[in-house]
């Protein structure tokens, strides 16, 4: 089958029917969300229990069911190997792992996948584990989702979870928790959100146990079947990764000054603008040169929305926004700011972009601005993969803001390692180009031929030129790159956010 964005796709895999990606918004869906089972505690029942192992054993955790984890402490979390390091002495195979993220901490998972533990995943691979996805293989392709994307397919029951382990950096022994206090905390819980809600059982793993009831409450007692205590769940200091830090490039901290120029020569940026930021160094630029554009022109914003950084919090401390809205906290300043500003809000990543809903906060947003591996003539994003095939990287909430704000600006420099970032083709369509109006790079700003209101806004205000002409400019200093050699078996699935296929990720010879 052949999909809006040019992309073969095949009608089945493993006994799952594909639905070609056809538009972002091709389709309402019908039906209803996907019941988790009918329980009760009674008085003199204790959730608290000893050990994983007997959490495991609690929730009759067997031979090819499917497990969750949130990944707020991003390569400092602990939770993910403990549990699974558990189950493996057990001697439970066949797991299928629903992580909303992997890290590079998570490696020792690899073993884990050679020893038949686990054969299948659902959920983003940054790093080491992608790569192995990438040369081996799975037992089954691995369905890659955004963040919004994710949160539909747990309601509605495509992806189902039997027993969600979800780490807290403070609990009660009846599983009130949330992650913004305790020496492990890390902001927002959003992610848990959706699993606590939906999966047959929910396991709080805590390293800081509190008498009841602990508040505020994020995660309510009514979803929790057991807490567990351990020493540690892991590393706050981990959230802060490589792409969480901010450029100190010249010619990317311009390519930042550039996406504020376009916005505010757009007429974009004005009383009441809103925005997400990307994860990536430029990104974190451009919210900080945004910041001071609109303090300096008395600019007050409604809110803003993303993985919330000490860059966004500044902006509340000073009155230039309103309000943050908050589903995964991206460094140490802003978990502090959730604990103590009441217009710093905790929002789940049901709220954040899930698609079929009665509207998320994407749809609310003027702006986003988002990094990319590739970007093609047609303004088709690759996040997932490089340009040498290997699966390193997930979608994040990148499709969900491309949908849902006004203008979705791509932050990118024109080379990168010597490579071409723009292409004829991307290698993966993570972020299809019905969503993609800017992209600003080190040598010029293209804008989508479909958005001539932009084109117009702009015209005499700002240089714009053809992406053609950008493409012509990498490819004049780096050479064409070379085509990575892909095997012909299916490695992994990108699905949009509303379950349709976008695009499939072959393994690499």
């Amino acid at each position: 089958m052949l999909n809006a964005v040019g992309r073969e796709i095949p009608e089945e895999i493993g006994g799952r029917k594909l639905k070609p990606y056809n538009g972002p918004f091709s389709f309402k869906p019908k039906g209803r969300l996907h019941p988790p089972p009918l329980k009760a505690v009674f008085p003199d029942e204790s959730k608290l229990l000893p050990s994983i192992k007997d959490a495991i054993k609690k929730v009759g955790l067997e031979d090819g069911m499917t497990i969750s984890f949130h990944h707020h402490l991003r390569n400092g979390d602990a939770v993910v190997n403990m549990v699974m390091e558990e189950i493996a002495k057990m001697g439970i195979k066949d797991i299928k792992l629903a992580p909303t993220a992997l890290f590079p901490v998570h490696e020792p998972l690899i073993e884990h996948i050679k020893n038949g533990v686990i054969t299948s995943i659902e959920g983003s691979l940054n790093g080491p584990i992608g790569e192995y996805v990438s040369k081996h293989g799975l037992k089954e392709p691995v369905v890659l989702r955004s963040h919004g994307g994710r949160a539909r397919a747990v309601r509605r029951g495509d992806l189902h979870i039997d027993v969600a382990f979800i780490a807290a950096p403070i609990a009660d022994e009846y599983g009130n928790c949330n992650g913004m206090l305790g020496k492990s905390a890390f902001g927002a819980m959003g992610f848990a959100y959706a699993d606590a809600m939906h999966a047959d059982n929910v396991v709080i793993i805590t390293d800081n146990l509190q008498p009841y009831p602990v508040t505020p409450i994020s995660i309510p007692q009514i979803y929790v079947d057991y807490v567990v205590e351990v020493e540690s769940i892991g590393d706050p200091s981990g959230i802060q990764t490589g792409t969480m830090r901010i450029t100190r490039s010249p010619a990317r901290l311009n390519i930042a000054k550039n996406v504020v120029k376009f916005l505010a020569k757009a007429g974009v940026i004005k009383d009441g603008f809103s925005f997400q930021a990307g994860a990536g160094g430029i990104s974190l630029a451009v919210t900080k040169f945004l910041h001071e554009y609109m303090k300096e022109n008395g600019i007050v914003g409604d809110f803003v929305m993303g993985g919330i950084t000490g860059f966004v919090v500044d902006m509340l401390h000073d009155g230039t926004i309103r309000k943050i809205l908050d589903a995964q906290t991206f460094d140490l300043k802003a978990v502090e700011s959730m604990s103590q500003d009441e217009e710093h809000v905790e929002v789940s990543h049901m709220m954040f972009g899930d698609p079929h809903t009665c509207g998320c906060v994407v749809n609310r947003q003027h702006a986003c601005f988002l990094g990319a591996t590739e970007v093609d003539l047609d303004f088709n994003v690759n996040v997932n993969t490089h340009s040498d095939g290997l699966l390193l990287h997930g979608i994040g909430g990148h499709q969900d803001a491309a949908a849902g704000s006004d203008v979705t600006v791509i932050t990118i420099p024109l080379l990168r390692g010597r490579l071409p970032v723009i292409r004829k083709e991307v290698t993966t369509v993570s972020t299809p180009h019905h969503t993609v109006d800017v992209v600003v790079t080190d040598r010029g700003i293209a804008v989508n031929p479909e958005r001539e209101d932009l084109i117009e806004a702009v015209k005499g205000k700002i240089e714009i030129m053809d992406i053609e002409e950008l493409y012509k400019k990498a490819i004049s200093l780096a050479g064409e790159p070379k085509e990575p050699r892909f095997k012909d078996d299916i490695v992994a699935l990108i699905e949009y956010r509303d379950g349709t296929i976008l695009d499939v990720v072959r393994g690499v010879a």
